[in-house]
């Protein structure tokens, strides 16, 4: 796949068949736009075209009060589009000027003109240009204009709703990782830097790797404590993720994400480790003594070895 982040890069192709958004997570509903762009343009012999934004469009347009929580960051979601076996990604800067464009001018400019266009494929919800003013009726007005056809694809369903990023969010900030997964067609994931913390999971016989987000837009799920699969120098292990203020030895401060990572030995700060969400195991809670809190532990570790056992039994 090509990644293009300006029109100089990529030459003009009218055979193109063309999908436009942000694709934030590019879950199950994306993936089945993406999977119609590319088997049309197959079908044509055409070229399979993605045109995307960075940074989301609501970082630059939203109110401050209302920060978004993104469900990929912007490398993670040009993998998953890869994935998808696109031909082209376009990136497109979007900046305060750039929001100004209208509909009409945003497709005549960068699709028409710039990309080259024989067929749009959309969501059936899709909005795009100045103030999301435009719309798939718009869109098909531009396409007898301009000679390109307009496919919109169906809603996508799970369990009777419609799949949606805003869906998927609402599960992770409810700790519903297994849910978000059914919804995006993959675990969610996260990585950072092993930082140092203050040792207190050592004590405890639990040592822990605290781990700093590479990212502060991506969202993180709700507080609580989490079985995860842990990629740190290329080896693939399990876990036990805490998220959450840890009530019951720090009394201020902010969220911290631990992970204990099963059957590791040795220093790891300074590594970088990807986190893969498998199943919440509870809530986070104050224990009245450190003990009460070992004890759990022990029974949390009791349960990770069971759902992994669960887990590499499907494998």
């Amino acid at each position: 796949m090509i990644v293009a982040r300006s029109l100089a890069e990529i030459a003009k192709d009218a055979g193109s068949v063309v999908t436009v958004g942000t694709f934030d997570g590019v879950h199950l509903a994306h993936q089945e736009i993406l999977r119609e762009v590319v088997n049309r343009a197959r079908m044509n012999e055409g070229r399979s075209v993605v045109v995307t934004f960075e940074p989301h469009p609501k970082e630059v347009v939203g109110k401050k009060a209302d920060p978004i929580h993104l469900l990929t960051t912007h490398e993670e979601r040009i993998e998953r589009v890869r994935k998808m076996n696109v031909d082209l990604l376009l990136v497109v800067d979007f900046t305060i000027e750039f929001s100004r464009l209208s509909a009409r001018e945003f497709y005549r400019e960068y699709v028409v003109e710039g990309v080259g266009v024989n067929e749009v494929v959309v969501g059936y919800d899709h909005m795009f240009g100045r103030d999301r003013s435009g719309g798939i009726d718009e869109l098909v007005h531009m396409g007898r204009e301009f000679n390109f056809s307009v496919s919109a694809v169906h809603p996508y369903r799970v369990d009777g709703e419609i799949v949606s990023s805003t869906r998927i969010r609402k599960a992770l900030a409810g700790g519903e990782v297994e849910q978000a997964a059914k919804l995006l067609g993959y675990p969610f994931t996260i990585s950072g830097a092993v930082v140092h913390g203050d040792g207190r999971g050592k004590q405890l016989g639990y040592p822990t790797a605290n781990i700093e987000p590479d990212s502060a837009r991506k969202i993180m799920p709700g507080r609580g404590v989490y079985l995860v699969g842990v990629l740190l120098r290329g080896e693939q292990r399990y876990g036990m993720m805490n998220i959450g203020l840890r009530p019951t030895v720090q009394q201020a401060g902010g969220t911290s994400l631990e992970v204990h990572i099963f059957g590791l030995g040795g220093d790891v700060y300074g590594e970088h480790a990807g986190i893969t969400f498998l199943r919440k195991l509870r809530d986070e809670q104050k224990f009245a003594s450190l003990e009460e809190l070992t004890q759990q532990l022990d029974k949390d570790k009791e349960a990770s070895l069971r759902y992994i056992a669960e887990f590499d039994k499907r494998q």
